[in-house]
């Protein structure tokens, strides 16, 4: 007969094993990664951590790269989700469920000291072409205008160029890879002007009006501002899964509302 202790351990090492086969028994963590548009990328990270905050089974990690990669990366498979804020999908897209979860304004925005709170679309297209150089022929001070773009690729750039049409971009302006670093050339330049996301206008920067309009979420949704792209999640085939939960999340009333929430149109 085994003596008490040999029972006791023998007892712990069953209580053991069937706590260790019930923890193997749980619902294993799905990982979803979303990469593309560097413009959504703070707005789809809130969203994720949002959602993972009451989905113990959630793993979601957003990375950025600009709209081009996330359409090649939803087509390779290196991320499940794709995201582009383009006005236009390039025709490999042509492959991917692409689901419009948000529309964004793409502001103009120059320095606060700035004195011009206004242009026309001719004026911005003049601006970024290089055919107007002085901030004194817009009604601002007898100084050169520092023109700053996003780079070749970048969703923001590609619907800017879309919207405005026949802007071929000055070979004088500053190219930067970020809406963030886009913002902080803008900040520490009084006579920059730059475009970015309406969603990322901080107090650093100023906004002016196109044509009238201010750039802002009622004048956007009214139509009558002109700068506006959709923003697109991008899946290659039907969403399944842990992307799709993610995606009807994202769709849902309180996704939208989220998004209304931090500065960007809704989709629905």
């Amino acid at each position: 007969m085994a003596s008490t202790t040999t029972r006791t351990l023998l007892t712990l090492t069953l209580a053991l094993a069937t706590a260790a086969g019930l923890a193997g028994c749980g619902k294993r963590r799905e990982k979803v990664t979303l990469a593309g548009s560097t413009a959504f990328q703070p707005f789809a990270e809130k969203l994720a951590e949002q959602y993972m905050s009451t989905r113990a089974d959630a793993d979601i990690t957003v990375q950025g790269g600009g709209s081009a990669v996330g359409v090649q990366s939803a087509l390779s498979g290196a991320a499940q989700i794709g995201m582009a804020d383009l006005v236009t999908l390039p025709p490999e897209a042509k492959d991917l469920v692409a689901v419009a979860v948000a529309r964004d304004g793409i502001a103009l925005v120059v320095n606060p000291k700035n004195p011009v709170t206004n242009l026309t679309t001719a004026q911005i297209r003049d601006i970024f072409n290089g055919k107007v150089t002085s901030w004194k022929d817009l009604g601002g001070e007898d100084h050169a205008i520092t023109v700053v773009s996003r780079e070749a690729g970048s969703g923001t750039r590609s619907s800017f160029e879309d919207i405005l049409t026949g802007l071929r971009l000055t070979p004088n302006a500053i190219v930067q890879d970020s809406n963030g670093t886009i913002r902080e050339t803008v900040a520490n330049d009084a006579y920059a002007i730059g475009y970015l996301s309406h969603g990322l206008i901080n107090e650093r920067i100023k906004a002016v009006s196109v044509d009238g309009n201010p750039c802002t979420t009622e004048a956007a949704m009214a139509g009558k501002y002109a700068l506006v792209r959709p923003i697109y999640l991008l899946t290659k085939g039907a969403p399944a899964g842990a992307a799709k939960g993610f995606l009807d999340y994202v769709l849902s009333p309180e996704g939208q509302g989220l998004i209304r929430k931090d500065g960007l149109i809704p989709a629905q």
